[in-house]
């Protein structure tokens, strides 16, 4: 995946965290998804690595409740060009945002909605958000409270080393539309509270179809004017990293056995599924994951 390198890019839709810390609130959450209930918010976290699916919430030991008051709103990268994004990762990272905030503005904007842009946060070590303190453990997340999406870099080497996914700059990107997806859920007013769990609960259905719009967001991209081209080989990364971070293969991974009825965000099969659904069809109303089997 390359960037136009005459395309203009906005850092002022990122913050950059990282060095600054910001230590979290004075009640830790345990682990476990059911554990989400005591943050009395309804973070729906997409901790694209976090645990196993029974604890896909682990890094919630690192998230607390609390007031957010006090954490600096961060630098702007002096990232300028898609010149820059080819060159290196935080810029690459401010064009998806850019390109992934162009689509759904446009697509709101098609259908006599308005679309609020939601930053997206780097941070390193700690930071807090207005669904109170994070630390890396947790994952790259979208805060419905503040509307931002937080992530700390390192994450994408942990994809790799730690899950198996072959990376590259698509499932970078993969992981930011993702994330934008549950903000356009949250815009379109279906990311609700709480969730059960399991194969076919609303949990997966919710990060399936966040998966899903990531897909569209993919089909979309070269139209937003930031990208050059998308390669079947950048498409089979992003399937790569969607399968890489399905609840079966981390529970086979950690657990040495697969159990359906703690899954909260999908199997490897449901989530490329999804994203290719979306990639097919190019549409957000090809994304229902409401209605019938997923």
């Amino acid at each position: 995946m390359r960037f136009r390198p005459g395309a203009k890019l906005d850092p002022s839709q990122v913050q950059d965290r990282r060095g600054l810390g910001g230590g979290g609130g004075p009640i830790a959450i345990g682990g476990g998804g059911l554990g989400l209930a005591a943050l009395a918010v309804y973070l729906l976290i997409s901790v694209l690595g976090g645990g196993n699916a029974g604890d896909v919430f682990s890094g919630l030991n690192g998230l607390t409740t609390g007031a957010p008051g006090g954490q600096s709103a961060g630098a702007t990268l002096d990232c300028n060009s898609g010149a820059d994004a080819n060159e290196r990762q935080d810029c690459r990272i401010v064009g998806d945002v850019n390109s992934i905030q162009k689509y759904w503005a446009g697509y709101f904007r098609a259908h006599g909605k308005t679309y609020n842009a939601a930053d997206t946060v780097f941070f390193s070590g700690s930071t807090q958000t207005g669904c109170g303190g994070a630390t890396t453990d947790v994952g790259p997340f979208y805060c419905p409270v503040d509307k931002q999406v937080y992530i700390d870099l390192d994450f994408f080497q942990e994809l790799h080393d730690r899950f198996g996914a072959r990376g590259g700059p698509f499932a970078e990107a993969y992981v930011l539309a993702h994330e934008y997806g549950h903000h356009a859920q949250d815009l379109f007013g279906d990311l609700k509270t709480g969730g059960s769990e399991g194969a076919q609960g609303r949990s997966v259905r919710t990060e399936l179809q966040a998966d899903c719009y990531a897909g569209v967001w993919a089909r979309r991209a070269v139209a937003t004017g930031y990208i050059v081209d998308l390669t079947q080989q950048d498409v089979n990364d992003g399937l790569d990293a969607a399968a890489a971070v399905g609840d079966d293969r981390i529970q086979s991974q950690t657990q040495e056995q697969v159990n359906p009825e703690t899954w909260t965000h999908g199997s490897s099969a449901q989530r490329q599924s999804w994203f290719a659904r979306g990639y097919q069809r190019g549409e957000p109303t090809g994304c229902d994951t409401f209605k019938g089997s997923v």
